[in-house]
């Protein structure tokens, strides 16, 4: 009989999010893939968990795949971690979950945090429907054509940014989709959690002025058909 493969949703931020079904599934896994052995052994080491730590991260993920299917294959437990919130949105997985589909071994998702939803839910702007659209290109040519490809899409908006290019992605997003409402989480969950409402313009603004800007950003863009009503 061939073993299963669990996705399992980790903290943003906060441990206390773990679920006790989410330390279950890791605790009882013969195997855990995670993006960076040290950052999720650090975690594990908390909860006194010891299961086998394998690197499966943007680099290695097609190299790792079969090694993952052979193990699930011959009935071991493998479950599957990103660095923080739920796997495979804008993070590594797709590929082994793929395949692990098509040789029919079991995929059981272990739901639990997600930045995308903390956000939209925090936003005070419509929660459905939504678009995810992951991290923009890192360059500005590139970004640009990213967000026109949305401009008239009749969606809330929702993508990730690195402090480093938050405010040149606000910009670029005005340009394109026009100043409409907006809302950034920055390190949700966090000690330090703040979620920024207004129109792009303003938010961009807000950060442009800032001394420094540090944590990871989660932003959500009112839908074209929002803006036109306004």
């Amino acid at each position: 009989m061939p073993g299963k493969l669990t996705v399992v949703a980790t903290p943003i931020g906060n441990l206390g999010d773990l679920s006790p079904r989410a330390r279950t599934a890791l605790a009882e896994a013969d195997l855990i893939a995670c993006e960076d052995t040290r950052h999720t052994g650090r975690m594990l080491a908390r909860l006194g968990i010891e299961t086998r730590l394998i690197s499966l991260h943007e680099h290695n993920e097609r190299q790792r795949v079969p090694y993952l299917v052979e193990r699930l294959q011959e009935g071991l437990q493998v479950a599957l971690v990103s660095d923080a919130g739920t796997p495979l949105l804008s993070d590594p997985g797709f590929v082994l979950v793929r395949a692990a589909a098509a040789e029919a071994i079991p995929v059981e998702p272990v739901p639990g945090a997600s930045a995308i939803l903390a956000a939209l839910v925090a936003s005070a702007l419509p929660p459905y429907p939504f678009t995810f659209l992951g991290f923009p290109p890192p360059r500005k040519g590139k970004r640009q054509k990213f967000f026109d490809r949305f401009a008239d899409l009749r969606h809330t908006l929702v993508f990730f940014e690195s402090p480093h290019r938050i405010v040149a992605s606000l910009e670029d997003a005005v340009g394109a989709l026009g100043d409409r409402p907006a809302a950034v989480g920055r390190e949700l969950t966090k000690l330090h959690e703040e979620i920024l409402r207004g129109r792009l313009s303003e938010i961009h603004a807000d950060l442009l002025n800032r001394s420094s800007i540090k944590g990871e950003f989660t932003v959500v863009v009112g839908s074209a058909s929002e803006d036109r009503e306004k």
